[in-house]
């Protein structure tokens, strides 16, 4: 059947999404993705060319600016497809459906993800950023001009061999999508279900990709892998049976590897040297020169693991990081004024106000005749070599592909500052004098004379549950040493969950929005929103003992198991509700990618909830939750990082701490509880000024119980038992 005519008009502006509304101005007639444009779709028998980006994605915006304001290519869109945008933030489960289209057919991915899609919703090809014919990549090759043509062509002459072999596609995409749905069986007979050794198959999965001399796994481009670096991090803050099976020497190896990691990561480009917060990941292997967007879950969750990192050594590097990373959540521009976080900064920018072209790292950037403008001679000594900063730049071509870094510098830190004192026969203290100088210097020029990166001010759930969660165990870890800051973080973590249960949270039907920009929009919240803000609000709980946090994550998780918990099979959680129309394939996440995975964050949710409120239902539903996905946690165990702490709860079970009352045994128990790493272990609180009528209720153990004697019990097994001094430094001992 031929297309139907159809006149259509860009819509981006009905849009609240920051990403979607910078293509309102397109003479492209984007549709937003609704039962209107789907409908439209079938009557006009037109196939969907979907696109699929971000505010900070940097390759977005340079097929925005080559294509997208194209005349010619709009009119190739506009009269053969219906072409709609969609932010992959707003709506991740339409991203993943085609993300793992483009996967399973290219072997690749990214966005812009653009995918060309039947009006019964099934794809037939896709890509990721394509150059349009008058782009310098265009001239040597395929442009997105001649695929535009190509395809409208297949569907005008072949359109019911697209439709089949789109109906193909899907049918393979959902035997694809098998992961939690094979095991499980274990879990209802009480037995276990995966064999511990599965934490040294993880490790020895990292150990042969671990890259020794730059740190990370891999070679280029290199991207934080939060998850894992943490898994690695903690093996040795496991029991005493958990690092008999990984081994002492392998428990030191896999704290080195995430230590290594973690230093590179710290002095290299992909941190900002001079203002706050880390980059989206390194384009080298030697994470000197990064892929300039900030994100929010980015961020968040490098926090959680630079505090790891901190407790298990101490070293100073690592605590640094930790405030300066909690200082960029809680500030502007990132924390907005109704307290929420905001997603990301562009990697793209003006270099001065009088400039109308962005560029890549523009606002990040710096050469060699800006450093002599803006410091003393003898600071430019210092500081040019400290950031390895040279007169043509130190950004290698191969990697610039559009050129506009030539000249410029990314500052990455080259020297330990003794090392750079005795270089220069100067102390080590002029060296640090000279730095932190240049530092100021530098910070107060960009801040003045450059237009900071656009801001995606958008409020996403489920990144507000990562940094609630980061927060308050950086404000839990630093209260005794640094009070000030420390308080300053826990304001920020309680500031962001109250503007999430304010602005995004539903009391009449106890659901969430995933996500809120004047007004919260109209997508309701997915499993991760859940998995997220519940572990963000466990985490509250346990620095301020304020039981509404804990009342609120066990609201939050009820409605989790009502909307996503799959009744028919093998348990866990499936992304989406049961009755979404506009997805193809209902997936359960499992593998741990840039975020951790829906079912590995909801395990060690129940496994804490369980804990902590003494509900056994929970804890069968972490063990179910593990079980589902014990086929492949068992053939690709380095994937599953984020369960591994769940599979050991439900191996050996969860410890949770009862303190009650005031005194020096209470006191210590809680200061050592949140000055350390304490895989599967929680903390609740009675008396002592803890707010606890609520979780009294909830928690049968703690109805009778004396809210003013002082007293410390360690439960686990059923069973609990009063903790002297000395139980409590030999459970907690630093």
């Amino acid at each position: 059947m031929a297309s139907r005519h159809v006149t259509l008009a860009n819509r981006c502006s009905e849009s609240k999404s920051p990403y979607v509304r910078s293509h309102m101005d397109n003479p492209t007639a984007w549709q937003l993705w609704s039962p209107q444009t789907l409908e439209l779709a079938r009557a006009s028998n037109r196939l969907l060319f979907v696109s699929i980006g971000y505010s900070a994605c940097h390759w977005c915006h340079v097929m925005a600016h080559e294509s997208f304001m194209s005349n010619d290519i709009a009119q190739l869109l506009n009269e053969n497809f219906i072409p709609v945008k969609i932010d992959r933030e707003e709506r991740p489960d339409i991203d993943r459906q085609y993300m793992d289209f483009l996967q399973a057919t290219t072997g690749g991915g990214g966005w812009p993800l653009n995918v060309f899609v039947t009006p019964d919703l099934h794809p037939i090809f896709g890509g990721t950023y394509w150059p349009s014919a008058k782009s310098e990549r265009g001239k040597h090759g395929t442009s997105f001009e001649d695929i535009l043509q190509k395809v409208a062509t297949l569907w005008k002459d072949q359109e019911e061999r697209v439709r089949e072999n789109g109906r193909q596609i899907t049918t393979q995409l959902r035997d694809f999508a098998q992961e939690g749905s094979l095991g499980g069986e274990k879990a209802e007979g009480g037995e276990d279900g995966l064999d511990l050794d599965v934490i040294e198959d993880a490790y020895q999965h990292y150990k042969k990709r671990f890259d020794s001399v730059y740190g990370g796994f891999g070679t280029s481009p290199k991207f934080p892998t939060p998850v894992h670096l943490r898994a690695l991090l903690r093996f040795g803050a496991h029991n005493q049976v958990v690092r008999d099976i990984v081994g002492d020497e392998d428990v030191e190896h896999a704290k080195y590897m995430a230590v290594k990691t973690l230093e590179c990561m710290a002095k290299g480009g992909i941190k900002d040297q001079i203002g706050h917060g880390f980059a989206r990941y390194s384009v080298t292997r030697d994470w000197s020169l990064p892929h300039f967007e900030k994100m929010l879950y980015d961020n968040a969750q490098l926090l959680h693991l630079y505090l790891d990192a901190w407790l298990v050594t101490k070293k100073e590097l690592f605590l640094e990081m930790v405030h300066d990373i909690a200082t960029y959540l809680t500030t502007e521009p990132m924390q907005s004024s109704l307290g929420g976080i905001n997603a990301s900064e562009d990697a793209d920018s003006l270099e001065t106000e009088h400039d109308h072209h962005k560029l890549e790292g523009a606002f990040y950037v710096f050469s060699m005749d800006e450093f002599e403008k803006i410091l003393t001679e003898g600071e430019v000594k210092v500081c040019a070599k400290y950031w390895n900063v040279q007169s043509k730049g130190n950004v290698d071509r191969r990697y610039d592909h559009q050129g506009e870094l030539v000249g410029k510098n990314t500052l990455c830190v080259m020297y330990d500052t003794p090392d750079l004192a005795k270089e220069l026969n100067v102390s080590d203290e002029e060296v640090k004098r000279m730095i932190a100088s240049g530092k100021r210097k530098l910070l107060d020029y960009r801040n003045k004379n450059r237009p900071r990166p656009a801001l995606d001010d958008k409020i996403v759930t489920a990144w507000n549950g990562l940094a609630i969660g980061a927060l308050a165990r950086a404000s839990a870890a630093l209260a005794s040493s640094s009070p000030q800051q420390a308080q300053s973080y826990l304001q920020g973590a309680e500031k962001a969950a109250q503007c999430i249960k304010e602005h995004l949270f539903d009391p009449s039907t106890n659901t969430l929005h995933r996500v809120y920009r004047d007004g919260p929009g109209e997508t309701k919240g997915f499993a991760d929103d859940y998995a997220f803000l519940i572990s963000g609000l466990l985490d509250l709980y346990e620095t301020t003992f304020d039981d509404s946090y804990l009342q609120f994550a066990d609201t939050l998780q009820q409605t989790q198991i009502k909307l996503f918990w799959d009744t028919k099979g093998a348990g866990a959680f499936f992304s989406t509700p049961a009755d979404q129309p506009d997805i193809l394939v209902r997936t359960k996440d499992g593998m741990d990618n840039a975020e951790p995975s829906t079912n590995g964050v909801s395990a060690q949710n129940l496994f804490r909830l369980g804990s902590v409120l003494n509900d056994e239902s929970y804890e069968k539903m972490g063990k179910r939750t593990v079980c589902a996905f014990e086929v492949e946690i068992g053939q690709h165990p380095g994937l599953f990082t984020g369960m591994m702490s769940s599979v050991i709860a439900s191996e050996l079970g969860m410890r949770g701490l009862m303190v009650v009352g005031e005194g020096p045994a209470v006191e210590a128990t809680v200061r050592l509880m949140r000055e350390g790493v304490r895989p599967n272990m929680t903390v609740l609180r009675v008396g002592g000024g803890a707010k606890s009528e609520w979780l009294r209720g909830r928690n049968e153990l703690l109805k009778d119980l004396d809210g003013k004697r002082e007293m410390v019990q360690v439960c686990e097994g059923g069973t609990c038992r009063l903790l002297d001094e000395k139980g409590i430094e030999a459970l907690l001992g630093e």
